[in-house]
């Protein structure tokens, strides 16, 4: 007999399992299969840093995660914005807007953890783990077939609504038959901890270049977040460098903002390639997150995105009595679309805009860095980084916790 479900979520990662959790709150039988075994994260869960805006902080407390966290995030007070050899800065103050904090760092390690604990405690989550997806099969009786793979071979499950939440390289997207709009950067994004010698004081940095940004994130324990993005071309020669060597480059780009910096953990590496579904539904089945949208991290938009996206859709499916229904799906893309079309364009424009090393180009960044610092401008930008973009969803203001 195929195991029956409300929802299937192909897709353990950040979204699938914060969707997971949400739709427990509403009694939703839902099916989450998970490549990672028990005991073990997802790789998406290492020591890279997610910076959370007021948005997905809101939820995820709201959803008893953030309480969870094995560490103190590092709240983000101050935001500096400014590109080399440019005239110009952004510099924003959570105090000038009312606010403790516009965001919150946290290690994604950290929330992982945060997040499958969470998870053993739900009541109508039923995880299959380590299991693999295979291929989509017929709608029959208002169910889809979703074939898995397991030790133990194949198995069919039967879902009132499938949910790809599996990353950039999506099976279920391909399954569906949805093409994809890809750009390729050009750039690798290296990230660490890195150690300075004044400490977090609230305050995020953010240095663009002709090769890509540079960022140092305040985290809660004394250290910063560092971001670099290099050319592709150069990334096997940084990846390479010394711990003082790489020390030295990074100074180089972020300047002396937070001192001298000391000490680094290790570095991870990864490709930046923006890759855009070009739908969004199916027959009883919906893309959220990475799946629907890889982004460039600039402004650090991907899974806060992605989380509204899994929100959204958890909000539909309160008093939805079909999960799966053509009208609710839509429903889903209409309220996604503000949101995503805004998000899409601000991460992708500014990446092109601030690595495009044009000289011409220089005067208007100036002039942009400018203008940007105009409080009408300002609060447009707040508000957006916050993740109060379109339709937000109930928890992400605050409602319904």
């Amino acid at each position: 007999m195929s195991e029956r479900h409300d929802v299937v979520i192909v897709g353990g990662g950040l979204v699938g399992a914060s969707l997971g959790i949400a739709l427990d709150r509403a009694g939703r039988d839902v099916g989450l299969v998970e490549a990672a075994p028990a005991g073990a994260l997802p790789p998406v869960f290492d020591q890279r840093n997610l910076s959370f805006g007021a948005a997905t902080v809101n939820a995820l407390t709201a959803l008893g995660v953030m309480q969870l966290l094995g560490a103190a995030p590092g709240p983000i007070t101050r935001i500096q914005v400014t590109r080399a050899g440019d005239f110009g800065r952004v510099q924003m103050d959570a105090a000038e807007y009312q606010r403790p904090w516009f965001g919150q760092v946290v290690v994604a390690r950290d929330f992982g953890q945060a997040l499958e604990a969470r998870l053993q405690g739900l009541q109508h989550l039923t995880r299959y783990r380590p299991a693999r997806f295979v291929r989509l099969g017929a709608v029959e009786d208002g169910y889809r077939q979703v074939v898995i793979a397991d030790d133990s071979g194949e198995r069919c499950l039967l879902a009132r609504l499938v949910v790809g939440a599996d990353g950039t390289r999506s099976g279920v997207r391909d399954a569906l038959g949805i093409e994809v709009d890809e750009h390729d950067f050009q750039q690798n994004l290296f990230v660490a901890r890195v150690r300075a010698a004044r400490a977090p004081d609230g305050t995020a940095y953010e240095r663009f270049t002709d090769t890509g940004p540079t960022a140092l994130l305040p985290r809660g324990d004394r250290h910063f977040g560092a971001v670099h993005g290099v050319a592709r071309d150069q990334a096997d020669a940084v990846m390479a460098l010394d711990d003082a060597a790489w020390l030295a480059r990074l100074q180089r780009a972020i300047g002396w903002r937070a001192g001298r910096l000391l000490e680094s953990g290790p570095r991870s590496a990864y490709p930046l390639v923006q890759v855009l579904a070009r739908g969004l539904v199916g027959e009883r089945a919906v893309l959220l997150g990475n799946a629907a949208q890889t982004i460039h991290p600039l402004g650090a938009q991907g899974f806060n995105l992605g989380l509204r996206d899994a929100l959204t859709l958890a909000e539909l499916l309160e008093t939805a009595t079909d999960p799966g229904s053509d009208s609710l799906l839509q429903a889903h893309v209409a309220r996604r679309e503000e949101d995503r079309r805004q998000t899409i364009a601000f991460s992708g424009g500014l990446a092109r805009l601030t690595s495009n090393p044009a000289p011409l180009l220089r005067p208007l960044r100036s002039l942009g860095l400018i203008a940007a610092q105009a409080t009408s401008m300002q609060s447009m930008l707040v508000g957006g980084a916050m993740g109060f973009r379109g339709e937000v969803p109930a928890l992400c203001r605050g409602v319904g916790a």
